[in-house]
């Protein structure tokens, strides 16, 4: 089955990653209109694109990052609408605020035991529910997740839609200072995992194929285009790696070196970055 490619389709795709238009309703005709394949497909014929993907389309809403006063936990949620005009509306962000009161009370590990949670004495579920009745527009909990930690330190942007939470293996003054610039370096830099490890196989495999793709569009012979592609993983793992990352204040050092400034064997034990609209 022929897939009909729309000039709107193509202009998307230009939008998300800056390639040209030919290219990118090349892409698409290639890959049937899936725009995540079309992505790596203009990835693969050696062309740099914009790090947005797809399923990243702009949405509104507001991002609320919580610790506990004793640092042991915290929450982050992201409440997401349609518009920008309910996302900045005082009752809009008072409900995420609400809802991010209840998590911090009652402590759920998932999104769907969060929405099982009474808020005015209805589930929370009922309540977004009841929102979107009088809003009039699409209301949902985009993403949620609880950090427990001997540290735990939140950030939210200034601009209401991206947050974090970083949790550290130790406590003390400098660590919460340390944990501060953590957590800006995590909503500037977007890693996928704190270190090599943590990324999935999926994308592991995905970066693989692309690097290997590359080469071969580059002319490199057959027998080394594994190891060009493993090379090519290397350098994504720096990018895309916490620890690997160099820190957004000082590109000298790596977060492991800063890490290991602050104190012998402080470590990251987990983090979670929600972004809404990025």
């Amino acid at each position: 089955m022929t897939v009909t490619i729309s000039a709107g389709d193509v202009n998307k795709l230009r939008q998300i990653t800056g390639a040209g238009m030919m290219d990118c309703k090349k892409a698409l005709t290639e890959t049937n209109g899936d725009f995540d394949a079309a992505i790596d497909y203009l990835r693969k014929k050696g062309q740099k694109v914009s790090e947005k993907r797809a399923d990243r389309e702009t949405n509104e809403g507001v991002v609320v990052a919580v610790v506990s006063a004793d640092g042991s936990f915290g929450t982050i949620l992201g409440l997401g609408c349609e518009t920008d005009f309910v996302a900045k509306n005082e009752d809009y962000v008072n409900f995420a605020k609400s809802i991010s009161n209840v998590a911090m009370e009652n402590k759920p590990a998932t999104k769907d035991a969060l929405l099982a949670l009474s808020l005015d004495g209805v589930s929370i579920a009922e309540k977004i529910t009841e929102q979107v009745g009088k809003i009039g527009e699409k209301i949902e909990i985009t993403d949620y997740a609880l950090i427990t930690g001997e540290t735990v330190v939140g950030y939210n942007h200034s601009n209401g839609k991206v947050g974090v939470l970083v949790a550290l293996n130790q406590k003390g003054d400098n660590i919460i200072a340390a944990g501060k610039d953590i957590t800006m370096q995590i909503a500037a830099m977007a890693p996928v995992g704190i270190d090599k490890d943590d990324v999935p196989e999926e994308i592991k495999n995905r970066e693989i194929e692309i690097g290997r793709e590359q080469a071969r569009a580059e002319g490199k012979p057959e027998a080394i285009l594994e190891k060009i592609a493993m090379g090519k993983l290397e350098a994504y793992y720096k990018d895309a790696t916490l620890l690997n990352q160099k820190f957004v204040k000082d590109n000298a050092k790596t977060i492991r070196d800063v890490l290991a400034g602050v104190q012998k064997d402080l470590a990251v034990t987990a983090f979670k970055r929600i972004a809404i609209g990025a």
